[in-house]
This record gives structure tokens, C-alpha cells and sequence, in this order.
């Protein structure tokens, strides 16, 4: 089994954030400002490598180091582009200009949304957040999008694989769906980025969707999530965390047990696993604090929506318990939310409260599966 954690690259100097936040700003600057918020809240949480800038090589080159010690196979960068790429030289200058980056595999998920200005957001403005840049990929431009993930990215002999395919993965899938045309546009679309792939000389590509079980009950979509694994043809799915998946986020507030929230999820992630006809793979979320993004001076309280969420602090022995569970219920791959999503309070990186706690909770929980897979 692999452990892919996601990578959220806004820690490095962008022409487009400084254009609006000011010149030398990153999302560090949140963390710099995080405060408690009630009473025993952690805040603010403090890397343990200092506010590096991840754009640098030798800074990606000692991510990476760790990454691989302690049993990370890939990170999958999320990937954004709006008219153009967005938030890129985390990936492009600092992952792959790295001198170790080829000891360690990367893939892409295409985080297909809208951005909206929460850098920070207040009450008040928190239910119809500024929009900054629009997700307006469609039909008629996608093809732009394949070929550049495929002449920068795919290509490369370090990118991860699921199968033999070179996996890719698209974030808002009802999103994709509508702005492509339907379902049936939705299919061609997909079959076209294959298609362009085998040209490239690459055997196909593995597509998978994230999935969020709670949307069969939710309306307004393009079509029912059911109809996703029938008629789109999507060869895999997961999910990008376990945040509002499962009762316990309604439950209690300001915080909730993490290893609660990792069993409810291990019951959602084991319906999908059989209900879905093709692979899903599970994910854990380390921990979980949006407050960050949110206005320091106000109150801190329950709004039922992001960021306004109840804290999950992060729990090593919970973590370690949660990969070894899921691994358990046979996946080809369990992926960690995050490596770095300092923000959301969702990270293994080492911090100054923690330390390594995490990291080796990750490669305790590994080392588990490993000598369960010898003995069998």
C-alpha cells in the first residue's frame, strides 16, 4: 500500500496574491496572526522549520528528505489555473527544481473551484466571500489544460502512478460536469485527455474523482452522484479530507475528538469501497483549524460554513490507528490530508507543540503494514 499526502502550495510569493494582499505576502502571514480564539485553543501554531518559502529548492530538497523517511510516497499538489496557472513555483521551482526530487513521486489534483478571498474572511462576509478568479474552464478551452498537464507534468519519470496510468485527479467533480456540458460532454472531455495522453506516448491516465459520500442528499447538482460512476468514466475515487463527511462535525463546538471523526470516517470510507464500482481510496485528515482564516478581532463561533468549523487538533496515536485501519479494509493507496495545509489546521510537518509526533505516527503506522504483509 502507497500514502500520498496532499500538498497545498500557497507558502511562496505569488504575482497575483501580491497584487492583492501587498508585496512579500503568503499565507504565513495568517498563521503569524492566529490567535486563540476560546478558551485551551491551540494558536498560533508554529512550524518547526521556521516560514520558509517552498518555492526554494533546498527548502522543497529537506520536505522531501523527510517525506521519504518517514514513509510519504507522493505528494499530490493541488493544481489550480485560472486563465493560467495559479500558485505553480511551489511545484515547478521548488519540488521539481529539488536535487532529490526524483526519490520521491508527485501527481496533480485539479482543484477546480472558484477562489474566494478568506485570507481573512469575517462573519459577516463569510456566507458570500469576495471572488477573486472563477473557475470558467469549459468545453471549449479544456483541451488547452490537458496538453499543458501533459507536456509539463505527466511526462515526467517521476510522476505518480496508479496501475501503470499516471493518476490525475479533478477536485469538484458536479463543477467539472456542469461547465463541460453534462455528463455525456463530461465523458468526451475525459476520453479526450486520454486520448491525448496515448499520443504523448503515455499508456492513458488515471482519472480519479473526489467524492463526497453526503452528496446524495444534496440538490442542485448536474446530475445525481450515482450517475457519476455510470456515465462518466472515472477509474477511481477519494476524497480530499473527512471535514462535514460524518455527524461528529455537527455534534459539539468549539472542538470534536479526532479519533471519533477517524472512526465515523472509516464507516463512510468502507460503503464506499463497496458501493463504488471502481477503486476508492481513503483519506485521513491529520487535524483540522480553520480559524486561521478568519477575522482574529471577532468572535469565533459556529456559522455551518468555511471557515467558521468546529477545531479537530491533531492526535499522532489517532493518525497512526486511522492508516492502519483503512489499510485494513484493502486499499491500493491511503492518502493523508495534509503535508502542509497550515491554514485549515490539517498538516504533518513538524511544529513547535508536536515536533515530529506525526511524521512518525505516519511511519509507525507504515512499518504496521508492512509486517502484516510479510506475515501474511
Amino acid at each position: 500500500m502507497e500514502i500520498a499526502a496532499y500538498y497545498f502550495p500557497n507558502y511562496h510569493l505569488d504575482a497575483r496574491n501580491e497584487a492583492r494582499h501587498g508585496r512579500g505576502w503568503t499565507e504565513w502571514e495568517l498563521m503569524k496572526c492566529a490567535r486563540p480564539r476560546f478558551e485551551h485553543h491551540d494558536q498560533p501554531k508554529i512550524p518547526l522549520w521556521g516560514y520558509e518559502d517552498e518555492a526554494d529548492p533546498a527548502v522543497m530538497a529537506k520536505k522531501i528528505a523527510a517525506a521519504v523517511k518517514y514513509g510519504i510516497d507522493a505528494f499530490v499538489f493541488d493544481w489550480y489555473w485560472y486563465d493560467g496557472p495559479f500558485l505553480q513555483r511551489a511545484l515547478d521551482e521548488g519540488f521539481l527544481g529539488a536535487e532529490n526530487c526524483r526519490e520521491m513521486k508527485f501527481a496533480l489534483m485539479w482543484a477546480n473551484h472558484d477562489w474566494m478571498d478568506r485570507h481573512p474572511v469575517g462573519r459577516q462576509d463569510a456566507f458570500h466571500a469576495p471572488l477573486l478568479y472563477p473557475w470558467n474552464t469549459t468545453r471549449q478551452n479544456v483541451a488547452e489544460v490537458w496538453q499543458y498537464l501533459i507536456d509539463n507534468y505527466l511526462t515526467k519519470p517521476n510522476y505518480w502512478t496508479v496501475g501503470g496510468l499516471p493518476y490525475f485527479s479533478i477536485y469538484a467533480v458536479d463543477r467539472f460536469i456542469k461547465q463541460m456540458g453534462g455528463p455525456g460532454e463530461a465523458a468526451a472531455v475525459l476520453a479526450e485527455f486520454r486520448g491525448l495522453a496515448r499520443k504523448a506516448g503515455l499508456p492513458g491516465i488515471h482519472i480519479n474523482a473526489i467524492w463526497f459520500d453526503n452528496l446524495e442528499t444534496t440538490r442542485s447538482l448536474a446530475c445525481p452522484p450515482s450517475e457519476w460512476v455510470t456515465k462518466i468514466g472515472f477509474s477511481s475515487y477519494t476524497s480530499y479530507n473527512n471535514v462535514f463527511t460524518t455527524p461528529v462535525w455537527r455534534r459539539s463546538f468549539p472542538r470534536i475528538s479526532c479519533a471519533e471523526a477517524c472512526r465515523e470516517y472509516h464507516e463512510l470510507a468502507d460503503r464506499a469501497m463497496k458501493k463504488l464500482p471502481a477503486p476508492y481510496f481513503p483519506v485521513v485528515t491529520a487535524g483540522w483549524d480553520s480559524s486561521p482564516r478568519t477575522v482574529q478581532s471577532e468572535i469565533y463561533e459556529f456559522l455551518d460554513v468555511y471557515p467558521y468549523f468546529p477545531v479537530m487538533e491533531p492526535d499522532p496515536a489517532a493518525l497512526e490507528n486511522a492508516i492502519v485501519d483503512l489499510n485494513a479494509l484493502g486499499p491500493e493507496a491511503v492518502f493523508i490530508n495534509a503535508w502542509n495545509e497550515w491554514t485549515e489546521g490539517s498538516y504533518i510537518e513538524p511544529d513547535e507543540k508536536n515536533g515530529f509526533a506525526l511524521l512518525e505516527a505516519v511511519s509507525k503506522a507504515k512499518k504496521i503494514i508492512s509486517e502484516k504483509e510479510g506475515a501474511a
